[in-house]
């Protein structure tokens, strides 16, 4: 398979504005996202954006820049316009806010486009490792049928656990698309589901495609805040990793 890994990025997060830029361990969030992308080694990696500053410090990175419509609703919107020209056939959506990502978790999303030609989308979960996160909105959940595609993903207690027991996943936010299939994503139109839980992945479902799920022990961290910033810092000095 011919694949890429785009990073889309933009500034204009209305809950951390900037944070592309914002200094993790000394250096820009976004050059350790890239960092772990290339340590991947998949393909070539390149970083969507709107923003002339996230693309300087990507070029300076070693990261392919497209430049892109700054209207973009969503990371795989902006995807779709970057890859409109690019020769490949999967593409990888690795979040600019995943600065601990691990390498082998983004080869592992593609695991299942080897045995599925047809399979349009793909994501990771891992078991959840706190009870508490199956009530917590900001844990988005996921339950998958026989074949290890997607049901439905919420961020309220699925399935509801009257027993007890449940058999939910925690959603890893990185994905994989077969390239027909990610330029074919921005024409689909937005469900009630997707709107109620702000989750775009909803719409996939939705519209009758299948997104394969691969779980294993992923670790990952996502930064929407500050406060989540810090923890990343912190979780970086524990391994040794130090401002610069």
């Amino acid at each position: 398979m011919n694949i890429a890994i785009g990073i889309p990025a933009r500034m204009g997060s209305s809950r951390f504005p900037g944070k592309p830029l914002a200094l993790l361990a000394g250096r820009p969030m976004i050059e350790h996202v890239i960092e772990k992308a290339l340590a991947a080694d998949l393909g070539p990696v390149f970083v969507a954006t709107d923003d002339k500053r996230i693309a300087d410090v990507a070029r300076n990175c070693g990261s392919i820049v497209c430049m892109t419509d700054p209207n973009h609703a969503s990371g795989s919107d902006r995807l779709a316009e970057a890859v409109a020209e690019m020769d490949c056939d999967i593409v990888i959506n690795v979040q600019g806010d995943e600065p601990l990502i691990d390498p082998a978790a983004i080869r592992a999303v593609i695991t299942p486009f080897r045995d599925d030609a047809y399979l349009p989308m793909a994501t990771l979960a891992h078991p959840l490792r706190n009870p508490d996160d199956l009530h917590d909105a900001n844990v988005v959940k996921l339950i998958t049928n026989a074949k290890g595609r997607a049901m439905y993903f919420s961020r309220a207690a699925i399935p509801f656990p009257r027993s007890g027991k449940t058999n939910a996943l925690q959603h890893v936010g990185l994905y994989a698309y077969r390239k027909e299939f990610l330029l074919i994503y921005p024409s689909l139109e937005p469900c009630q589901a997707e709107l109620t839980e702000q989750l775009e992945q909803l719409r996939v479902l939705h519209h009758g495609y299948d997104i394969a799920v691969t779980i294993g022990d992923f670790h990952c961290i996502g930064v929407d805040t500050p406060a989540d910033m810090a923890r990343a810092e912190q979780l970086l000095a524990n391994k040794g990793v130090t401002s610069a």
